[in-house]
């Protein structure tokens, strides 16, 4: 799988990927304020060399920020299933915006809603 994305996308792709991704997220009044308004060019930063890093490609993001510890890093921010459904929303959006590579979707549609899940740190409690 990683091979296949790295391949598909390189590191251009991740970087317009990741840009048009935070272009929703700058005015998304459900994940949008959970970034600081100072650092957004560091948040996408960040979530790129990620995912070059993820999927194959260059280890900035180890040099950098050591190992991804995403949960703990994450676990300061409310996120619920509202949030974790509105994340892949727009990274599916972001998606369609650069179009990504057919064979490259599937993989990148499965691992983003694996870690979304993964990041949830809030129960939801059942209606009744």
């Amino acid at each position: 799988m990683e091979g296949i994305v790295m391949q598909a996308l390189g590191e251009d792709g991740f970087a317009a990927l990741t840009a048009a991704f935070y272009r929703r997220v700058r005015t998304d009044a459900i994940i949008g304020p959970m970034y600081p308004d100072d650092d957004w060019e560091g948040s996408e930063m960040r979530l790129r060399d990620f995912l070059i890093f993820r999927f194959g490609g260059s280890d900035r993001y180890l040099i950098q920020r050591g190992h991804p510890r995403l949960r703990m890093r994450h676990l300061p921010f409310r996120i619920g299933v509202v949030e974790r459904d509105r994340w892949l929303e727009l990274m599916d959006a972001a998606m369609d915006e650069v179009a990504l590579d057919a064979t490259a979707r599937p993989h990148l549609t499965a691992f983003f809603a694996q870690v979304a899940d993964f990041m949830r740190n809030q129960e939801e409690i059942p209606s009744e």
